[in-house]
């Protein structure tokens, strides 16, 4: 509970990997027992995905549109299964449609097949490649060379890119290369 005492809504505990960061507002304070089950709620309620806060931000007029290039990008976003589950996406969309005239798809996708390591394992690679080829892959090839592809799990971009050859970026990147220089 080292982070309990360092965490609050002035300081909230910001994340770039949904599973990790979820972990603390979805499980984190079923595993941390009685004693420690408040300090750990206050964690859960002040952890947040990159995008989350963003928008939060965005909202509270703390971060400024005119920021951002008025070029337009068409992005596909594949998000996290455990996004979906247990958060949403609606905060990534949300985040990548700050700039004025990106226009954000979400691949209606389920898990890209990966599921953590599960489609680095030998055993399962080949269903791990099955499933990327159920939606995930196909929508990615049948895009534009121009449009941007991301997502917000780290092996989730391993998988698109070993399944198709595109380079998917982290919301969070698309974000920041959107900004002015």
């Amino acid at each position: 509970m080292a982070l309990s005492g360092l965490i609050s809504n002035e300081l909230p505990l910001i994340g770039i990997e949904p599973s990790a960061i979820l972990g603390f507002r979805d499980e984190y304070h079923e595993l941390a027992g009685n004693d420690l089950k408040g300090s750990a709620e206050k964690i859960a309620r002040n952890s947040f995905m990159i995008d989350e806060f963003i928008v939060r931000e965005f909202k509270a007029g703390n971060i400024d549109m005119n920021l951002f290039t008025k070029e337009s990008a068409k992005i596909l976003l594949h998000a996290h299964c455990q996004q979906k589950a247990v958060a949403s996406s609606a905060s990534t969309i949300e985040m990548l449609s700050i700039p004025l005239n990106y226009k954000v798809t979400e691949i209606p996708s389920g898990c890209c097949g990966m599921a953590g390591s599960f489609g680095y394992e030998k055993e399962h690679y080949d269903l791990s490649d099955k499933i990327g080829e159920l939606v995930l892959f196909p929508e990615i090839r049948n895009c534009d060379e121009s449009t941007i592809i991301t997502a917000p799990g780290t092996s989730c971009r391993h998988h698109i890119k070993d399944g198709t050859g595109r380079i998917a970026l982290h919301p969070a990147v698309v974000l920041y290369n959107a900004l002015k220089k």
